[in-house]
């Protein structure tokens, strides 16, 4: 069902972003994501709705969904990428366009205050990277205060789907994130309470961070081979049809 080493840009149009224009990758997240929640009810997720991504209304609510990569590559820290060899940049870049680095938040604009999605992208407490943000929702859910705090609980009704954060956790395959025993976040750099830089300020900082946010990618592409099992692969006429019925 899952082609976890597809590459999203290879069915995007040209200076496009994947996030918004892959068929394949919403696909993938709208097979993925329509299930049933924590508390047993459906979620499904439809494409055919306008101006939407992804769109799912029912008793529980109404819900635009979004898409957005997990590991950044932080190509704007110039100094620091410019030492790494072209062609281990560009494998970063290849398995950062998988399926097992790519999440849903909500991406409507409530008061047209920021989405998720851009806040996390700007705030300078988080500069797009992940764990950090998994830190702020399984904070949002113990009622602490985050950088993230007022963005979270604009999409109180989004959150409240999974019920805790080991129902968000497990809703989205996100348990390689995480770890089992304690409930905590693994972070990808030395996570010091929010209270210094998160971008990696040297060449060994943004190696290592790039090494586990791989680790992390590969792990959860394999998590998702193991939930989409058993099934046909990808291009397949079985796995075609299933893809086509979800609408």
């Amino acid at each position: 069902m899952i082609d976890i080493a597809f590459d999203f840009r290879s069915d995007t149009p040209s200076g496009r972003d994947p996030d918004e224009r892959s068929p394949t990758l919403r696909r993938y997240h709208q097979l993925l994501w329509s299930k049933a929640l924590p508390n047993g009810a459906p979620f499904e997720l439809s494409v055919t709705t306008p101006h939407s991504y992804l769109h799912h209304r029912s008793e529980l609510d109404e819900f635009w969904l979004a898409s957005d990569g997990m590991i950044p590559t932080f190509r704007w820290s110039a100094p620091i990428i410019d030492q790494i060899p072209e062609t281990e940049r560009e494998a970063f870049l290849r398995i950062g366009y998988t399926i097992g680095d790519m999440i849903v938040f909500p991406g409507n604009r409530v008061d047209g205050k920021m989405t998720i999605n851009g806040q996390r992208g700007f705030h300078p407490k988080i500069k797009d990277r992940f764990d950090l943000t998994l830190e702020c929702i399984r904070r949002y859910y113990f009622g602490e205060p985050n950088p993230l705090s007022a963005a979270l609980a604009r999409h109180a009704d989004f959150f409240a789907l999974f019920g805790d954060f080991t129902g968000y956790v497990d809703f989205f395959l996100l348990q390689d994130w995480v770890d089992e025993r304690t409930s905590t976040v693994k972070f990808l750099m030395p996570f010091d309470d929010f209270t210094g830089s998160p971008l990696p300020g040297t060449l060994e900082a943004y190696v290592d961070h790039r090494q586990r946010g791989i680790e992390l990618i590969e792990s959860r592409n394999q998590r998702i081979v193991a939930y989409t099992r058993p099934g046909p692969v990808i291009g397949s006429p079985a796995s075609t049809a299933r893809l086509g019925a979800l609408h």
